[in-house]
């Protein structure tokens, strides 16, 4: 074996003394940490003369040691826990997870850490949905666009199975109800459909000013079966563990952009098989969100209203307004094309729309000659 082989081999032992090590091989310590180094960034191509490899190394074997090594320059924000799950995947055994977070110490390569605020572990009374399994509860949101080396802007629509954190879509979109919806049709197709959605207030996912709040993409949503539950303004803990992969992406990709969109987007898809298929996940007992998910056997299909033997039903016009005995009511572009019902209630008109009491009709009526 080469000397240098032998002494990175030998210096990332756990509790292995440095200097007692460079005293044994007659080598400065300044040598030394320089050879760790190198192997490090390199791993055995860093080395010069190499030669066969020991089966052990004091009980840790040194194709251990170099596996260790190659998963953390692959994967430089992973612990030693995810470096653990990873390594029993593919050899049937692993050193500790002690032992994975010295080794990769002693060679330079500690994990690089996020510094992200701290989480709120407390769910408000209605806040949080939970999911029992896949498919119950899908979460949407926009991620916060950055630049991409050409100037353009970046900007990821991001669609998260809560369950078993399979990400199902991260794609650069528009902010508009036809891109959402086209990304939506698609991803039906390929997964079926969840029982819920849940996003935020912003567009095109919600109109706080339309009736329910209810923008076109929510009410073609709720149109077709879909639960849909918006969080609290200026809440994000109610989408928490969205906004923490919303995190992930901008600290491991965002400071190194792709030079043009499609290469950015090439970057995330790639990043998205690794979180997918690779990455294990501590709240999956170390799964990997890909094990875990299964599709949906709900299809995409447009339902019909059933509403109240009291309610008049009728459909909204494609300028937002209804006719109810020889008068015009607006009441919004975002249910153009819908069926609605109205019931009179305490002497005011509230909107039907399927099971959900929009509220009370305040626009004032025209009268239709």
């Amino acid at each position: 074996m080469d000397l240098r082989e032998k002494f990175v081999l030998r210096a990332s032992e756990p509790l292995r003394n440095m200097a007692e090590l460079c005293r044994e091989f007659g080598i400065s310590r300044k040598t030394g940490y320089f050879w760790l180094s190198q192997f490090g960034r390199a791993g055995r191509a860093g080395l010069e003369d190499r030669s066969r490899r020991p089966r052990r190394v004091a009980g840790t074997s040194a194709e251990v040691v170099l596996r260790i090594s190659e998963l953390r320059r692959k994967h430089g924000f992973w612990g030693p826990k995810k470096l653990r799950a990873l390594l029993i995947t593919e050899l049937g055994v692993a050193p500790s997870v002690k032992t994975i977070a010295r080794i990769t110490k002693r060679l330079g390569l500690a994990p690089i850490r996020a510094k992200r605020p701290p989480r709120n572990s407390v769910a408000r009374e209605g806040g949080v949905l939970t999911a029992q399994k896949p498919n119950d509860v899908w979460t949407f949101d926009f991620k916060g666009w950055w630049r991409t080396g050409d100037g353009m802007r970046f900007e990821p629509l991001t669609v998260r199975d809560a369950a078993s954190r399979f990400i199902l879509l991260c794609v650069h979109s528009a902010e508009t109800f036809a891109a959402v919806k086209q990304h939506c049709e698609q991803l039906f197709l390929q997964y079926g459909m969840p029982t819920t959605i849940r996003a935020d207030n912003g567009p095109p996912f919600a109109a706080s000013e339309a009736l329910g709040g209810l923008s076109r993409l929510s009410a073609w949503w709720i149109s077709l079966g879909i639960e849909v539950s918006f969080s609290r303004p200026g809440t994000p803990s109610d989408n928490g563990a969205h906004e923490r992969m919303h995190g992930d992406i901008a600290f491991e990709l965002q400071g190194q952009p792709g030079a043009t969109r499609d290469e950015q987007q090439r970057i995330v898809d790639d990043w998205v098989r690794t979180f997918n298929h690779i990455r294990p996940h501590k709240t999956l007992n170390q799964q990997t969100p890909a094990s875990v998910y299964k599709r949906s056997k709900r299809r995409m299909k447009n339902l019909e209203p059933r509403y109240p033997p009291d309610a008049i039903v009728t459909r909204v016009s494609a300028r937002g307004r209804i006719t109810l005995e020889r008068h015009q009511y607006f009441v919004g572009v975002n249910l153009s094309g819908m069926r609605i019902g109205v019931r009179r209630k305490e002497g005011a008109l509230h909107i039907l729309f399927f099971d959900k009491d929009l509220g009370e009709l305040k626009s004032t009526p025209q009268r239709v000659h």
